[in-house]
Formats: structure tokens, C-alpha cells, sequence
């Protein structure tokens, strides 16, 4: 499927559009909520739709124990540590969780671990390119 997400405000946060590939999805892993599952559930090939879904039907509310409080010495490298920068952390498993800085004040650093659409109404456009 090819698909857009965007905000309220029409801004564009995500599109396959300009990968130019589209996104393959296999219904009922996990990886989409029920209800955004729902929304797609009996499409068929060629079909566009939009549906609007409420955050946590979506990427969920933000979550204030995902914001953590770190110190700058923490980092290391050639990494820009500012604010708006995206920080790649490993997690217990190993997997990689994303991390952005929204203050860098000193030495103190708040870095935010909720999905940046977290807390958003999303106007999700999609076409479906072939179902299998």
C-alpha cells in the first residue's frame, strides 16, 4: 500500500509517495493498532480511502515516564547532542530505540522516547496496491 500520514494542520508527516515504494504490511502482526487495522480491513487493490483516527488509535498518547532526564557526558562521538536531535539508544534486547533531545540546557539533557506522532489526530490516506 502506498500511504500518507498527515496532521491536522495538513503538514506531512510520513509518505511513501516520495520513496516512490510502496509499504508492505502483514494484517494482525502487531504492528498497527486494532482499530487502525480495522480501517483497512476488506480494501481491495486500487482502492483509496482517508480515514481519521484519534491517538490512541493511532500512535498513542505521550507517555510522561517515556521522557528521561540524562546527563551530557553520556554521550560520546561526534554526535551533535542539541536540541531536535535524533539519538539511536539500544534497549535491554539489544533493539534500537529512537530518542529525541527537546531541551539541552548545560549539562542536563531531557531526551523524549514516545513516537514523535504521539498525542496526534492523524489523517491517514492510503491506496492499495495489491493484496495477497
Amino acid at each position: 500500500m502506498h500511504f500518507t500520514i498527515k496532521l491536522e494542520d495538513g503538514s506531512v508527516a510520513e509518505s511513501t509517495l516520495n520513496a516512490g515504494k510502496p509499504a508492505k504490511l502483514v494484517m494482525g502482526d502487531g504492528s498497527l493498532t486494532n482499530n487502525f487495522e480495522k480501517c483497512l480491513l476488506g480494501l481491495h487493490e486500487t482502492e483509496k480511502v482517508s480515514f481519521t483516527l484519534e491517538p490512541n488509535d493511532a500512535f498513542g498518547m505521550s507517555n510522561p515516564n517515556n521522557i528521561k532526564h540524562m546527563n551530557r557526558n553520556q554521550f560520546t562521538g561526534d554526535m551533535p547532542v542539541e536540541e531536535g536531535t535524533i539519538v539511536a539508544f539500544t534497549g535491554p534486547n539489544g533493539q534500537k530505540i529512537p530518542g529525541v533531545i527537546t531541551t539541552a540546557a548545560g549539562e542536563s539533557l531531557t531526551v523524549d522516547f514516545n513516537h514523535p506522532l504521539a498525542g496526534q489526530r492523524i489523517i491517514f490516506n492510503v491506496e492499495i496496491v495489491s493484496v495477497g
